[in-house]
């Protein structure tokens, strides 16, 4: 599955924070991750307390 910024999605499970995990945010990148984040999307806007998250198409689904 593909996003595209400022998709709404549910965070599944999350690898870098597993805080996130169960929480919705809202997609950043503009183009689908390369290999600078290891193919992972960063997730915004997830919580006061949880800053950006990088997860991995597994891990999210669409809100």
């Amino acid at each position: 599955m593909s996003f595209k910024a400022g998709d709404k999605v549910q965070i599944v499970s999350c690898e870098d924070d597993p805080r996130a995990a169960g929480r919705t945010g809202r997609i950043v990148d503009e183009v689908p991750p390369g290999p600078l984040t290891e193919g992972r999307w960063t997730v915004h806007r997830i919580s006061f307390l949880i800053g950006p998250v990088l997860c991995h198409t597994h891990e999210l689904r669409p809100a």
